[in-house]
Order: structure tokens, then sequence, then C-alpha cells
């Protein structure tokens, strides 16, 4: 398990070797043949199964912005946006920092295709490498990447109710209950094209039927209002100002994508909390259930003294309950 998990391969004869002595059941055998399998090439499957899993990042193969409206997006643009978010995630892993750095880190990495997008200069060549950004930059953590604001949002316009789901599943494991049953979409067509995103929403929320769950997404996706359906950071839309403001449910208000990574940091535990759910449920092949919980807020609890840091997660999910047994007690 523990070879699939890290590597999605069959284990190699010194992880057998130690399993077959019953060395792995010492605590710090375990944590001594967990780093050693991280710090192997083969651990880059974790990097990109778990990265398209969690992330969604299998869908921006998928996405087909018009080609009308954003005349500069092509596969190698796609294909950048990608590789910028993979190779920032192996920063996490490989220098083993606290996760929350997904939220907060001052630094990328780009190409010069990808640079031009972003607006950012003095990236030449296609090779791609760290970039450090300074506290003004409209770049740095996942909620800022090319990549996930593409997969959340439609082929023509940004959606702020897509990207709020997105964060409340992803980052906060608190999604919104489904759809009922013949709720209509929001016709674009129908509503006048000069309103911004906000507006528009207007009328899909005074449905009632709508709003319960609508008034959890939607401010959360208008703290993203900045970056536009390919990820481009923009002041205006129809020539008018962007309200990002936006909050979370049971929070109070805050502004634009700096104030909702300020916000999820605000409640570290509950991100960190649903990265750990969302690896136990890639590293058991099964979602996670309510008799998991448990487990869950151990390694909480334990990785917190670590700083939340990458090796303590996956060392705290090897030596759970869920993990280490074929089925629950």
């Amino acid at each position: 398990r523990l070879s699939f998990f890290l590597w999605s391969s069959i284990p190699d004869d010194e992880l057998l070797d130690a399993a077959i002595q019953g060395n792995l059941k010492n605590p710090e055998v375990l944590e001594q043949q967990m780093k050693r399998m991280l710090a192997d090439q083969r651990s880059h499957t974790l990097l990109t199964n778990f990265a398209s899993q969690w992330l969604h990042l299998r869908n921006l193969e998928s996405v087909t912005p018009d080609m009308r409206l954003f005349l500069d997006f092509d596969d190698n643009l796609r294909q950048a946006m990608r590789r910028e978010t993979e190779l920032f995630l192996e920063s996490i892993i490989s220098e083993d920092r606290s996760v929350l750095d997904l939220l907060t880190a001052d630094y990328t990495f780009l190409n010069e295709r990808l640079a031009k997008h972003y607006e950012i200069p003095h990236v030449y060549g296609s090779r791609f490498r760290r970039v450090e950004l300074d506290e003004n930059s409209k770049r740095g953590g996942l909620l800022r990447h090319g990549s996930i604001l593409t997969v959340t949002s439609y082929n023509t316009r940004t959606s702020p109710v897509i990207r709020g789901h997105w964060v409340l599943e992803n980052l906060l494991g608190v999604p919104p209950p489904p759809a009922p049953a013949n709720v209509p979409a929001l016709e674009d067509k129908t509503i006048d094209g000069n309103l911004s995103i906000r507006e528009r929403m207007v009328e899909h929320r005074s449905n009632p039927v709508c709003a319960g769950c609508h008034s959890l997404m939607d401010p959360v996706g208008f703290s993203l209002e900045n970056f536009d359906a390919v990820g481009r950071w923009r002041k205006t839309e129809n020539e008018l100002p962007i309200d990002a403001s936006g909050s979370l449910p049971g929070g109070g208000q805050f502004e634009g994508v700096a104030g909702l990574e300020k916000a999820l940091l605000n409640r570290p535990e509950m991100f960190v909390g649903t990265l750990i759910e969302k690896l136990l449920t890639y590293s058991l092949g099964r979602g996670v259930e309510f008799y998991d919980a448990q487990a869950v807020r151990k390694i909480v609890r334990d990785t917190r003294t670590e700083g939340f840091r990458f090796s303590s997660l996956i060392l705290g999910i090897a030596k759970s309950k869920p993990f280490q047994m074929r089925r629950s007690l």
C-alpha cells in the first residue's frame, strides 16, 4: 500500500525486505522508508496523479476557451499552466515545506510563454525556472495559478459558482449540497451581456431554490473575479471596475484573492484536514468515511507541531489505522 501510494507501482527489494522482516512495524523504520521513497524519482507519480485528482488538473486537457475571446490561448499555454502547478507542488514536496505554503508562496515556476501571459517581465526561453515574486505580485499560491483558474471557468467567462464550489470542496472540505432537480442553468443569452458576472448572478440567486447553495459558493468565487477565464489579471469587466469582495461561510468579509488566502489561513486546521482527507482518499483508493474522522483529526494534531510539513502528513497517513488496516474496525 505504501508503494502504490508514493510510487503508483510495486515495492522495490528494500521495501519488500523490510516488510518481510516485520521492520515496517517499527515507526523509525517506517519513517526512514517513507523519506527514502519520497526522495526517489518514482515519487513523481504521487505529484502528477494526486494533483490531477485533487486539483482537477486532468480537466485542463479538455478545456477549450473561446478563441474569439482569448486569442492567445493555445496548447503550449495549456501545458505551461499545468507544468507550473506540477513544479510548484514538486517544490513543496522536495523541500519538505509546510503545506500552508501552497496558499502563501512568494515564488512560482515560469517559462517565457507563461510569463508573457502573466505579464511578468524578464523571463525568456522555453525552459521553466523558479521566479521569486515581490509582495505586490498577482501570482504565487495555488489560487493564483492559471491552471486552477482556467479549469474553474467556462469557455467564454469566469464562473464564481464553479470557483466557489472548488474552494469549498478542495480546500475546506465543505462542499455545498447538490443542486435540486430541475433547476435551470444561468442562461447568459437572456441577460444583458454588459452586466458584470456579479450582476448577472443576482437573477439566479433571486430564485429561493437556488439561493441556499449560491449564497455559500458565490461570495467565495467573487473574490477571484480579478482573474479572467484563462487566469489573466484584470481590473475591469465590460469597462466597469471589478468588485472582488467576498466571504466564507460563517466568516467575515474580505477583498480579492489575498483576502481569501488570509481567510483560509485563519482556519489552517480546516485546510490541512481537507488535504489529509484528499491524500487519504488517494492512498486508500476509496472515499473517506465517518469512521476515518478520528484518524484525520489525529494527523492534524500531530503535524501541527511539525509546522504541517508535507512529509509529516505523509508519515501520519502511513501510520494511521485506515492505512495500516485492511478494513475498518
